[in-house]
């Protein structure tokens, strides 16, 4: 078990440095890991090693795995959709890498307490002590979230159970045959550690200027803006903070309040709602004019830019050309690997905000004219310009007679007549010979993800309307990221705006509860949550993929709307089983090796 692999790095890692010469062993090396709590950097260590373990992706990965995308290149997502998805050979599995960073935290909360951290001073000392602990509850939150969403089910006894919950180190004497704890008993272990990491971290890594805004149990052991900015101050800004651990507990209550756990979660939409609403009272409900393209902002890019109202939490900024090189059309140095879905452009409506269908104005010979303005923002699509050039899919050349963008053309070319260009810089230049590399974020959580949790949940529990006392309705919410998005523009010279469609919706519950799930699909695809969001719906997880497929129809004239023709055509089908597949296995050798484990139905 890999809990077992690290105590015996940790042990090696404590012989090597128990040697009082390279060359020349010591007298007697006996030291314990307990040893640790003598040598602090040793000690972060184990937080650091959480950290690394943490679960977010930083390239789009998982879509290919929906109806949202398909992908050109070999894929382990790929092969699990196309039918190969088994209980040991699962790409989604979180068990390994959450369990790991679980052990990780837990090893380092048994030993922070005893660590000199800053021997000459007592404030410090208690403040690093406070906010090493804070990071590492949150962070076992983290995992444990993952690992329900990754591993959570139902057993053949008709039981939702999570994962072993462990809040101890396992060492060489530990029972490691542990059963799975119930799902409400995770919720609730996830619970408490955000709940103790908000007790102990500040709601952001800020500097002070003033010692009295430090808190009193801080000051009366002599703490001084220079120690607690050393401690709690913007150099820590990317560590996990209050707001982060409060935004993992309105995740975790979504997940528990989700059609596929709901009945024996212990959580209720209501309760989820509610802790939605305490993540966005933080800013108040301040949505980011710039939010759904934040990844465009190029001064906030910039390290100077200072931080985004959008971003929530975010990797460090890196500056490289890989999303740009890996999905870029191969007419501009890229692979193209990641191709949107004819499902997901139909996902977009009409600029007015109807759906796009015939009776709202859709137009067959012209699919993308009178759009939602983030299709073009999120999609590159035949004709769009993108970095100045006109990209073609359909099957004729462009104006430099090129065809490798076109469908299926070369190894790199889309396969469903789309490219993606939501989260790419145009000003890259991926190509080798004159490489352009910029900056980019990789949001953890963003706003809108909680704006959407909070819409979603509000109302399952009270209606379009209702605001249970938060003073902010589902309607509401879903009416300012569509005004964001520019869905139904008011008239020239006027101000008013009227979004027909979601009018429509305000009365009706289902209505709206489709209508969160399709602004959640567009506002967030490409972000590793379709699948995710799928199953936790229990929507049908095989859907076929669909692409479109254009041909001039004179060769000779000009591809104006006239002279083309669109086809849809399936790309790849999605062979999943929808009477069990919608909760995750346990792997197969941790029930081989573990008679106490109980699989997931359905999983062998």
């Amino acid at each position: 078990m890999k809990t077992r692999n690290i105590l015996f790095y940790l042990i090696g890692l404590l012989a090597f440095c128990s040697c009082d010469d390279m060359f020349e062993p010591a007298d007697e090396n006996t030291r314990q890991i307990e040893d640790l709590t003598g040598e602090s950097a040793y000690v972060h260590g184990l937080l650091n090693y959480a950290y690394d373990r943490m679960p977010y992706l930083t390239t789009t990965q998982t879509d290919i795995a929906t109806d949202d995308a398909v992908t050109n290149i070999t894929s382990n997502y790929r092969t699990m959709a196309l039918g190969t998805w088994q209980s040991d050979n699962n790409p989604m599995s979180q068990w390994d890498q959450c369990k790991d960073g679980v052990q990780y935290v837990n090893l380092f909360l048994s030993m922070v307490e005893k660590v000199s951290w800053a021997p000459s001073s007592a404030s410090k000392q208690q403040m690093f002590i406070d906010r090493l602990k804070g990071e590492a509850f949150g962070l076992r939150a983290l995992f444990y979230y993952y690992l329900l969403q990754a591993h959570g089910g139902y057993a053949d006894d008709g039981i939702l159970y999570g994962v072993p919950l462990l809040t101890a180190p396992e060492d060489g004497s530990s029972d490691y045959n542990q059963p799975r704890a119930l799902f409400a008993d995770c919720v609730q272990q996830c619970f408490a550690d955000c709940d103790s990491a908000m007790a102990l971290l500040p709601l952001t890594y800020e500097n002070i200027s003033t010692a009295d805004v430090i808190p009193a149990k801080y000051r009366a052991l002599g703490a001084n803006v220079s120690n607690y900015n050393l401690v709690f101050g913007e150099k820590a800004r990317n560590l996990l903070s209050g707001k982060v651990a409060e935004a993992i507990k309105a995740q975790v209550a979504l997940l528990a309040a989700s059609p596929a756990y709901r009945e024996q979660s212990g959580v209720s939409s209501e309760m989820a709602a509610k802790l939605c609403a305490n993540v966005l009272q933080r800013i108040g409900w301040e949505m980011d004019p710039q939010g759904y393209i934040w990844y465009k902002n190029k001064t906030k890019l910039e390290p100077e830019g200072g931080e985004m109202l959008e971003i929530l939490w975010r990797e460090d900024r890196h500056k490289n050309a890989d999303q740009e090189s890996r999905n870029f059309p191969p007419t501009l140095y890229g692979k193209g690997e990641i191709n949107p879905s004819q499902n997901l452009v139909d996902a977009f409506p009409m600029a007015n905000g109807m759906p796009a269908t015939a009776a709202n104005g859709y137009d067959a010979k012209n699919p993308y004219a009178d759009r939602d303005p983030r299709l073009s923002h999120y999609i590159i699509y035949n004709g769009a310009k993108f970095r100045n050039i006109d990209i073609v899919t359909g099957q004729y050349a462009n104006s430099k007679g090129e065809v490798k963008d076109n469908v299926d053309n070369v190894s790199a070319s889309t396969r469903t007549g789309y490219y993606m260009s939501k989260l790419l810089r145009e000003d890259v230049n991926p190509q080798s010979s004159n490489q352009v590399l910029q900056q980019h974020i990789y949001a953890r959580i963003r706003y809108t993800e909680i704006f959407l949790a909070f819409a979603e949940a509000a109302n399952d529990a009270w209606g379009p309307t209702g605001d249970g006392g938060t003073g902010h309705s589902a309607y509401d919410i879903i009416k300012a990221i569509r005004e964001r998005a520019g869905i139904a523009p008011a008239e020239p010279g006027s101000t008013e705006r009227t979004d027909a469609y979601l009018e429509q919706c305000k009365s009706d519950k289902d209505k709206m509860t489709s209508l969160i799930r399709n602004e959640r699909r567009i506002e967030l695809c490409f972000e590793n949550k379709r699948f995710w969001d799928i199953r936790r719906w229990l929507l049908p997880l095989d859907e076929p993929v669909n692409g479109i497929w254009i041909e001039k129809i004179d060769q000779d004239k000009d591809p104006d709307p006239d002279n083309l023709t669109y086809t849809i055509k399936k790309v790849e089908d999605r062979v999943f089983d929808n009477s069990y597949q919608h909760y995750g296995p346990i792997p197969r050798g941790e029930i081989l090796k573990w008679s106490n484990l109980t699989q997931n139905k359905g999983w062998e």
